[in-house]
């Protein structure tokens, strides 16, 4: 089979069911800031990071293309297949991560610059993406149907990947920088 069919030529690409759409579509915007955001966790997985944050991290980009099947699924077509969804148990991985990490943490006060480190770096890129994949998920929850635990992992997953970037400056012996702002 050929990566290429040239049916997306025209400015059309077709959900899972079928039915095409404009490649402008909020739906396509979606997904396609879903597949941005995996492709950032998988340099941030690429870090010199523990192997237990590695190994979630794979887990979180498997949701995420869970995530991405999701809103690329035609909501006006009934599927006659079994679907990957997302779980309430995988929100609750992410809270227990970062309730793990926030343990070890100091407490946070200010708000903190991205940056220090490349691995630091590369997790708020991904939080600020996640983030973008949220807004954009509301968005399309006003007109098409969207499983709700769909935006409750995008939310939970911005705040992981916030604390993520404070253990790996932890980890790495990275001062964070507090914002100071002029006054």
């Amino acid at each position: 089979m050929k990566i290429y069919t040239k049916t997306g030529d025209k400015g059309q690409t077709g959900l899972i069911g079928g039915r095409r759409v404009s490649k402008a579509d909020a739906r396509i915007d979606a997904y396609g800031t879903i597949d941005e955001l995996n492709s950032w966790i998988g340099l941030l997985r690429n870090q010199s990071i523990s192997i237990g944050t590695k190994e979630l991290l794979k887990e979180i980009q498997d949701r995420l293309f869970t995530v991405g099947t999701e809103l690329a699924t035609d909501p006006q077509k009934a599927i006659h297949r079994t679907m990957p969804a997302i779980l309430a148990d995988d929100v609750t991985l992410l809270e227990q991560e970062m309730d793990t990490m926030d343990a070890a943490l100091p407490q946070l006060r200010a708000f903190i610059l991205p940056g220090g480190h490349d691995a630091v770096s590369f997790c708020h890129l991904a939080r600020t993406v996640c983030r973008r994949a949220e807004r954009l998920v509301t968005e399309l929850m006003t007109d098409s149907p969207v499983d709700e635990l769909v935006l409750q992992y995008l939310n939970r997953l911005s705040d992981y990947l916030f604390v993520l970037s404070r253990k790996i400056a932890q980890d790495l012996n990275v001062e964070e920088q507090v914002w100071k702002p002029r006054i």
